[in-house]
């Protein structure tokens, strides 16, 4: 067992820190460099730089939620949904398919009960998320 875990690339869990602004505001945030691969993927999917994907969770989070606790964890869970949504096929393989055309319910009905939260049917977080990919760039 050991093997399939300690047999990964050290530079993978060496943790960067990065600054970001987010609404003009720099902050820093360190996360392990396999993290920031995954964020980098996502991000590029959707036509955006890591800073632009950062900002938009961060906004949507805020709407949804009316907070941000801990934005790091929140980003390594966002990495660890992504990776695991692409093994259970909840989202295309193919990385030319943006997330933003991909329908929400859907793919996370593709996920073991442990990977979900309950909710509502028409939830803060499916509102902001539609407004989101209303506007998003295409």
């Amino acid at each position: 067992m050991c093997e399939i875990f300690i047999s990964a690339d050290p530079r993978q869990y060496d943790s960067r820190t990065r600054s970001v602004r987010l609404h003009g505001v720099v902050t820093s945030i360190r996360l392990e460099n396999l993290f920031w691969q995954v964020l980098d993927e996502i991000a590029e999917r959707d036509g955006m730089g890591v800073a632009q994907l950062l900002e938009r969770l961060y906004d949507e989070l805020v709407q949804a939620r009316g907070e941000v606790g801990n934005f790091a964890s929140f980003l390594r869970v966002s990495a660890l949904r992504y990776e695991a949504l692409m093994a259970h096929g909840g989202l295309p393989r193919d990385l030319a398919v943006p997330i933003r055309s991909v329908n929400p319910r859907g793919a996370l009905a593709s996920l073991p009960p442990r990977w979900t939260a309950p909710q509502p049917a028409a939830s803060a977080s499916a509102r902001a998320c539609a407004a989101a990919k209303s506007s998003a760039p295409v």
